[in-house]
């Protein structure tokens, strides 16, 4: 029996989760902050990849998110993502869960919570009422080495 559309397969979570985990090793080599995102379509295709580049862009709403939702806009011809899925190393911030929630992205995956400043588990902005797209969120996947290179990130720069 072939799994529904509906299916989530945590291994293809994963899969996707180290995909951003080196786009925020990217980062980190360019002295940025350390998170990684990248978007896939319905069909499995990466459509946007990007790292944070607010330091080098000169630009604070370069955030990974940002960057890889305008990717994705420019490769699928709409700015509209209804099949797609958003892996981030950190959770969105108010400005990029936005952004994501009027793209209509399907989900948004992530592998390390913000308590302080997370557009979801702080601001609420996914489920909340105001917004008329609701993606499907999953926190905690591959959180411990989302987490560790954040931690190293901030270890040197001090």
């Amino acid at each position: 029996m072939e799994p529904s559309k509906n299916f989530i397969d945590p291994v293809e979570d994963e899969r996707w989760m180290r995909r951003a985990l080196a786009e925020a090793q990217l980062a980190a080599a360019e002295e940025e902050v350390p998170l990684g995102c990248i978007i896939v379509d319905g069909e499995g295709r990466i459509v946007g990849k990007a790292h944070n580049q607010t330091e080098c862009l000169h630009d604070a709403t370069a955030h990974a998110e940002m960057v890889a939702l305008s990717q994705a806009f420019a490769a699928v011809g709409n700015e509209r993502l209804v099949d797609c899925t958003l892996y981030v190393t950190k959770e969105p911030c108010p400005m990029c869960a936005g952004a994501i929630a009027l793209a209509r992205l399907k989900r948004v995956v992530w592998g390390v919570g913000d308590e302080k400043r997370g557009g979801e588990s702080v601001f609420g902005i996914f489920r909340h009422q105001g917004m008329n797209h609701h993606p499907e969120t999953q926190g905690g996947v591959l959180a411990a080495p989302s987490l560790a290179i954040l931690q190293d990130f901030f270890r040197r720069r001090r």
